[in-house]
């Protein structure tokens, strides 16, 4: 059977209280509609229109790439007149037409074929996907005789006895085409101005078409958004998602309220995630990792058996096996950090390469470097790589020791194995095997301090 799909986001969305259209607010890094879209992609439609509003234009930029064409309702007169401008996109189209809100991100690709499947096999004319709505609600009810539906009737309209019914419109159809022929003869509503599409039950059940309602999917998965509460609970409802299939797959969470892991990132199993702890993008960490609490990844590659101890925050970078990391450390973008190496306390990677067994244990910023393997960082080392107007590199190669205090002016090169002594600022190429020392000459003033201490005798001070 072949599918027509009609995707209506021309809403203001005014209780979202921004100047950005509805349909494009995120969750994680992704807009609603962009959910919706994906969704109704896995099902191979042979049409997919997107109805738009008077903000359309930024709605069409954005879905540009999608397979996807566009109608625009001019004035905001309500869904039926709203899908009137959908189904002229497709006119003479015979088949399934679905019609979906654009702001409901958390609708299920597997959902919607169970729906679509039972609109054929029941030859409904009028099929409506429903749910069980919890608590206090503005849903519209559905009004059953039998298996049929009878009436959908707006919360507004609905008397005490009504009210009670918890079976809801979720706001997704599936039409037979001809059906649609009536919308010409839904009627506007004269208190808000619009056309609704729920009064085309109404004139389906006088002409006695079949008209279902089919309750197979949860209020969360068909929930739309319309404030940035519904936004903050479908966020929530996303994340509790990706946090429970990490758990199905032998990664251990110590406080799920707390952590953050974005859809794409990858975990291997037996790493152990501390609470407070956020993942994002496209990371992916290696197994028997351990993240320490408030440290912060993002796009970023962590291989096996890594610590990343407490408050570090690590960016577009690659942490290979058995390093650690932090606490309180800095990876910047394009890092990579070897293996066995040690990034401790209050230490800044920028743009560096750093080989097998490094050690920078604390208080260094490393930055546009290129480090060998086995080199040892002293405290307070610092590659001045900046001039004002450009970055230039620092080279050590392997088995160098910097010693604490350091200042590498570059572009500088400190050759293998050797040494450079603490508190030296080295401006020129270090040989291989040598030990640079750059001091200005200490100089031991006893005749100053016995002046000094002579003076405050006389003054009666304590000394």
């Amino acid at each position: 059977m072949k599918l027509a799909i009609i995707i209506l986001a021309a809403g203001l969305g005014t209780r979202m209280k921004s100047s950005l259209p509805k349909v494009l607010h995120k969750i994680y890094d992704k807009p609603i509609i962009q959910y919706v879209i994906e969704a109704l992609m896995r099902l191979s439609p042979e049409k997919s229109i997107v109805v738009v509003g008077s903000e359309g234009e930024i709605i069409i930029n954005f879905l540009k790439s999608y397979p996807v064409s566009f109608a625009m309702q001019k004035q905001q007169k309500g869904t039926a007149d709203a899908l009137k401008y959908g189904i002229a996109k497709i006119e003479g189209f015979e088949g399934v037409i679905l019609v979906v809100n654009g702001d409901t991100p958390l609708i299920d690709s597997a959902v919607l074929q169970k729906f679509i499947d039972l609109h054929i096999s029941n030859s409904e004319d009028i099929s409506i996907l429903s749910f069980i709505a919890k608590g206090s609600h503005s849903y519209g009810r559905i009004i059953r005789a039998g298996d049929n539906v009878i009436k959908i009737i707006e919360d507004r309209d609905a008397d005490e006895s009504q009210k009670k019914i918890n079976e809801v419109n979720s706001g997704i159809y599936a039409f037979k085409p001809h059906i649609l022929k009536l919308l010409d003869d839904i009627k506007i509503n004269e208190k808000k101005g619009e056309y609704y599409l729920t009064d085309i039950v109404d004139l389906a059940v006088v002409k006695k078409y079949k008209v279902c309602a089919h309750n197979i999917a949860s209020e969360d998965q068909l929930a739309g958004i319309n404030t940035r509460e519904d936004l903050c609970n479908a966020f929530n409802y996303l994340k509790l998602r990706v946090i429970n299939k990490w758990l199905d797959k032998g990664v251990t969470l110590l406080d799920k309220n707390t952590t953050f892991i974005h859809p794409d990132v990858q975990i291997g199993t037996d790493t152990i995630i501390y609470p407070n702890v956020h993942l994002e993008g496209k990371t992916v960490i290696g197994s028997n990792c351990i993240i320490y609490p408030n440290s912060r990844i993002v796009d970023t590659i962590i291989a096996d058996n890594v610590t990343i101890k407490d408050s570090s925050v690590i960016e577009l970078s690659e942490i290979m096996e058995d390093a650690t990391i932090g606490p309180f450390a800095h990876i910047r973008p394009q890092s990579i950090i070897g293996p066995s190496s040690k990034i401790g306390n209050f230490v800044e990677i920028k743009k560096s390469v750093l080989g097998k067994g490094v050690k920078a244990s604390h208080l260094s910023y490393l930055g546009d470097s290129e480090i060998g393997s086995n080199v040892n960082i002293g405290a307070g080392t610092i590659t001045c790589n900046y001039d004002g107007k450009l970055k230039h590199k620092t080279i050590i190669e392997d088995d160098v020791f910097i010693g604490s205090d350091t200042q590498l002016v570059a572009p500088i090169k400190v050759g293998k194995g050797s040494y450079v002594g603490a508190g030296s600022t080295i401006t020129k190429e270090v040989p291989p095997s040598s030990l640079a020392i750059s001091r200005s000459p200490q100089k031991n003033l006893k005749k100053l301090i016995s002046i000094r201490l002579s003076k405050k005798r006389a003054d009666g001070d304590k000394i």
